[in-house]
């Protein structure tokens, strides 16, 4: 049902009605650590209605409210420098290398993949934990030194250089990694299921023919860590639609499936999947959909006073909340034009770089990275959590444009999400100059986790890959993340502990 201008401006109108209204709290700050100056009205930076949350309380993984430690600074102090030039973490914090590029290799013998992406960790056996790693390899193999190798019976298109690899770490420190996907291209971000299966994102929309492929790309593909053979014959999720894909994730309760899209001129898309009447969602359900199951929307949001939104670069202020309806898509699988131009300008809401999601408080956490001459307003950095039951989208952190993105400090350009079991969030960095892991509180502030010192470039002119693929182990003892370039992943430990709420 649709969620009218009318009933968001009553809504937004009435005492007590749980939705927190525009305005109530200035812009964040891009330095670690910094608060968004409180609205003169209560002084605390906050407005006192749950930050767009579900009014239930949390989901009890880890962002409740715990009492304590409303005095102290958020994270865990100063990164300190590392002397083997990889990644940089507070005093207490050590990190090993899980899979290298080109160092390590496969069951198969194949050096492991590059260009590592997105990431989920998934519960094995006897302390068994499985992460199926994206590679964000695009166009052919011949243009890769390590693609992902063409594994028997798990070949989309044999041409294709992307595609994932499983990885398995033991309580002993061994690991294994073997392919779960290939043939596939730009393979970005994703998203994990409820029912513990990973959904890998092409980030492309060549079409058979186009930079020497011989398959249409653009879809999303389904992996399962735990089972080998269901990878087999590999089939896209076309109901998902055709485009530049960049996350996914499912309502455990609803069944709709939330997409990003990371595409510009015009900008990018917010989509859901609304599953056909009487489907149910399970191990392989997904492929055996028919190419137009369900229905594909697109968003189309606006202001409390009832204004269509064009582009949610316009919200400036965290706690900025915009009641969302959703707008049919004519033709999913763009057969002859893309699908975020298959709209009039003022018929749906755009971003610039719709990057990572994740689910969590009853919700999705949807990042758009930057914002240039593209988009109305610019900015260096957007989280937003979506309300299915509200229906609505509220500004949870906002990074205002770094003046120098080569000086250690401020953050941009934030990707790959994912929330904490000790509150807030950890954001992957794939912005300008120095690259970082970071932590966002409820309240938006910002704290540094790691810093990638592995210099790509000269000591004159330094180069840091982003990061990517971030993402905690089951018992959210260890965080997994990623170097992209060569394609490094990483498990890091410490004293990880509850982050303050505010």
């Amino acid at each position: 049902m649709a969620f009218t201008r009318r009933e968001f401006t009553t809504q937004s109108a009435l005492t007590g009605a749980g939705i927190a209204l525009t305005g109530t709290v200035a812009a964040l700050a891009t330095a670690p650590g910094a608060l968004a100056a409180g609205d003169p009205k209560h002084g605390h930076g906050h407005d006192g209605h749950g930050h767009g949350h579900d009014g239930h309380g949390h989901d009890g993984h880890g962002h409740g409210h715990d009492g304590h430690g409303h005095g102290r600074e958020p994270g865990y102090g100063a990164l300190r420098p590392d002397p083997k030039g990889i990644l940089a973490l507070p005093a207490g914090f050590s990190y090993k290398i899980i899979t290298h590029c080109g160092v390590t290799r496969l069951e198969s013998g194949e050096y492991t993949p590059s260009n590592h992406d997105g990431t989920a960790a998934f519960e094995g056996a006897r302390g068994v934990t499985l992460l199926v790693n994206n590679h964000e390899l695009s166009g052919t193999r011949a243009d890769w030194e390590h693609p992902v190798p063409l594994t028997d019976g798990l070949v989309y298109d044999p041409v294709a250089a992307g595609g994932c690899t499983v990885v398995e770490t033991r309580r002993d420190g061994r690991t294994a990694e073997w392919v779960g996907i290939a043939g596939t291209s730009t393979n970005c971000a994703g998203g994990a299921t409820p029912w513990d299966t990973w959904l890998t994102c092409e980030e492309t929309e060549d079409r058979a023919g186009k930079n020497g492929l011989l398959k249409d790309h653009g879809y999303v593909f389904e992996v399962d860590p735990y089972d080998r053979r269901a990878n087999r014959s590999p089939r896209p999720i076309r109901a998902f639609g055709r485009y530049a894909h960049e996350a996914v994730v499912i309502d455990p309760k609803q069944g709709h499936a939330y997409l990003t899209e990371d595409a510009a001129g015009p900008n990018g898309l917010l989509y859901r999947w609304v599953p056909p009447h009487g489907f149910r969602h399970g191990r392989g359900k997904l492929r055996t959909l028919a190419d137009d199951a369900g229905v594909l929307q697109a968003t189309r949001c606006f202001d409390r006073r009832g204004t269509f939104v064009d582009d949610l670069s316009r919200a400036t202020e965290i706690g900025t909340v915009y009641g969302v309806d959703w707008v049919d898509v004519p033709d999913r699988d763009a057969r002859s034009v893309s699908v975020r131009k298959q709209f009039g300008d003022k018929e749906v809401t755009r971003a610039r770089k719709l990057e990572g999601m994740w689910w969590g408080d009853g919700g999705v956490y949807i990042v758009s990275s930057f914002a240039r001459d593209e988009s109305p307003v610019q900015h260096d950095g957007q989280v937003w959590f979506y309300d299915p039951k509200r229906r609505t989208l509220t500004l949870k952190v906002l990074l205002g444009v770094n003046p120098d993105p080569s000086e250690d400090g401020a953050f941009d350009g934030p990707d790959n999400i994912t929330v904490s079991p000790y509150g807030g969030l950890v954001i992957a960095e794939d912005g300008e100059g120095v690259q970082h892991l970071f932590g966002a509180t409820e309240s938006g502030r910002t704290y540094p986790i790691a810093r990638n010192e592995l210099n790509l470039g000269t000591e004159a002119e330094p180069e840091y890959s982003e990061f990517t693929g971030v993402t905690f182990s089951p018992d959210g003892r260890t965080l997994y993340a990623n170097i992209q370039t060569p394609g490094i992943m990483v498990a890091i430990t410490g004293p990880w502990k509850r982050q303050p709420n505010r």
